[in-house]
């Protein structure tokens, strides 16, 4: 892990971009982390739509988690921001987007196509961040992980031990073959839903949700599109990881 920059935001959060090989990232620590007292860490993931789009959100989602006591990091995903184009996913996403503005269903086919090569190339990533994140003195566990893609949060949930607790946002679309994943999740689990999104198949994210094998998870439907998450929502989920991972 290189440091590439840093600078102190002004509620005192130490904010830091660093590469890891060729994947971007940014680490956000609050004033409290130090070699003799560190943080618990929150792995914050975000849709394909690139850092520098997503930072803004990204940057208020840091600075919540470090006044409750976290640091916070994310991660490039693979083929977006300026990562190298991923010829096979532009052209799955392409067909998507055409399905999606003709009215036409979105089919098993083109869902695997945008999400299941993602979900085999960023979990690593992921957890070769997580490596490198670890091994900072100003951070220990445990870890949890919050946001992004839903399908990319469930297989980190099955493979990755450190993350003890995961908060998760049913906006993308789901795979079949996530959905046996699914019932091999333990970690307890704050999931949130968008009941009129728009883009999301809200049956779908129900019977995922049912299938999660956690004995401790709970369903947050909220009124509303995508992009309509009421900020009380946050302050629920905050709460999770207050319990869970500090």
């Amino acid at each position: 892990m290189h440091f590439t920059s840093q600078q102190h935001l002004d509620d005192g959060v130490l904010e830091r971009r660093f590469t890891l090989g060729e994947i971007p990232g940014i680490l956000w620590t609050p004033a409290s982390a130090s070699p003799s007292a560190p943080v618990p860490l929150i792995l914050l993931g975000h849709p394909t739509l690139g850092l520098d789009t997503m930072y803004p959100r990204l940057a208020e989602r840091a600075r919540h988690a470090a006044a409750d006591g976290f640091a916070s990091a994310t991660i490039e995903l693979p083929g977006s921001g300026d990562r190298p184009r991923w010829p096979a996913a532009e052209q799955a996403r392409a067909d998507l987007r055409r399905a999606l503005a003709v009215g036409e269903p979105v089919g098993d086919d083109i869902i695997d196509a945008v999400i299941l090569p993602l979900v085999d190339r960023a979990v690593p990533e992921w957890q070769a961040a997580l490596d490198a994140l670890l091994a900072l003195p100003e951070l220990g566990g445990p870890v949890g992980y919050s946001g992004g893609v839903i399908s990319i949060g469930v297989r980190l949930a099955v493979v990755e031990p450190r993350i003890v607790a995961a908060g998760l946002f049913a906006g993308s679309f789901i795979p079949r073959a996530m959905f046996e994943e699914a019932r091999r999740v333990t970690i307890p689990l704050h999931v949130l839903l968008q009941w009129d999104d728009e883009g999301n198949d809200r049956q779908a994210a129900l019977d995922l949700f049912d299938a999660f094998g956690s004995k401790e998870k709970s369903l947050h439907a909220n009124m509303g599109g995508h992009t309509g998450v009421p900020a009380y929502a946050g302050e629920a989920a905050a709460r999770f990881f207050t319990r869970h991972v500090r």
